[in-house]
């Protein structure tokens, strides 16, 4: 964050609303529909952590944003499991279908700390994100339980990484595959090393055409999202086909990756 940071023209360490507010999910186009379509996966405050304390103060708004979406699948990530149980809307009961909670464990002592928190709380859907992983991590104690519904892993991508190594990521496929739990491998990072070798892959792009390439990503038991119309009614698991291009097919973020929104910024064209 520190190297995004510095691309900003504001600090990194203070804790703000970004202008736009809660209200991306909830805009509509010229036709009067949602412009984030039923069944996409939002991914919710990735460049800081929604429960922050500095944050009390925004997030029931966030919350009600998506009880208005239970048609949009939230993906919601944090260091501060431990907050998480006190900042949890009135409402809540034993968790909303359309929202998943992971925890950050980028070596064994946090994996340790955060992942039987994680596995206490209300929530229908959880998974665990390594990454950084600068460290080997076992999940083995807690994948058993049939709540992990997902592990993610990447290396270190900006100034100064740390290096990932393949045997980490090695054995957390082959413990998530004994539990029949889905594995991503999202990327190498800059620094990876295997059979003792280092890596430096600092072209953009690069560790996560490497991690595709290695096939250490594995589908396990589908995700049972439960999504409903704004009625109540329950849709279908397909109500939202991602669209990839052609250099998608070999970008390890693909399995867990929303698609294509067709912004045209990479240059290539919006419509085919």
């Amino acid at each position: 964050m520190y190297t995004l940071d510095a691309r900003r023209d504001r600090d990194g360490g203070e804790i703000y609303r970004t202008g736009a507010g809660f209200r991306y999910p909830l805009a509509k186009d010229k036709t009067g529909g949602y412009k984030v379509r039923s069944g996409e996966m939002l991914r919710v405050c990735m460049t800081s952590d929604f429960f922050l304390p500095e944050a009390d103060v925004w997030r029931d708004e966030a919350w009600e944003m998506m009880r208005l979406r239970p048609d949009v699948r939230f993906f919601l990530l944090t260091k501060r499991v431990a907050r998480v149980a006190d900042c949890l809307p009135a409402n809540w009961g034993d968790g909303w279908e359309n929202v998943m909670l992971n925890v950050s464990a980028e070596n064994q002592r946090r994996a340790d700390e955060r992942v039987p928190l994680l596995l206490e709380l209300p929530f229908k859907h959880k998974g665990v994100m390594c990454a950084p992983l600068i460290g080997p991590v076992s999940l083995s104690p807690w994948l058993g339980e049939g709540k992990l519904e997902q592990v993610l892993a990447d290396g270190e991508n900006y100034d100064g990484a740390r290096p990932c190594r393949y045997e980490w990521v090695r054995r957390l496929r082959e413990e998530c595959e004994a539990s029949d739990v889905t594995f991503v491998f999202c990327g190498t990072g800059r620094r990876f090393i295997k059979d003792g070798r280092l890596y430096k892959l600092d072209e953009p792009g690069v560790g996560s055409l490497q991690a595709h390439k290695s096939g250490l990503s594995f589908q396990g038991r589908p995700i049972a999202w439960r999504l409903f119309d704004a009625w109540g009614q329950p849709l279908s698991a397909d109500v939202y086909v991602p669209y990839f291009r052609e250099k998608c097919r070999v970008c390890g973020m693909r399995p867990i990756c929303n698609g294509c929104s067709r912004c045209g910024k990479c240059g290539e064209p919006t419509e085919e």
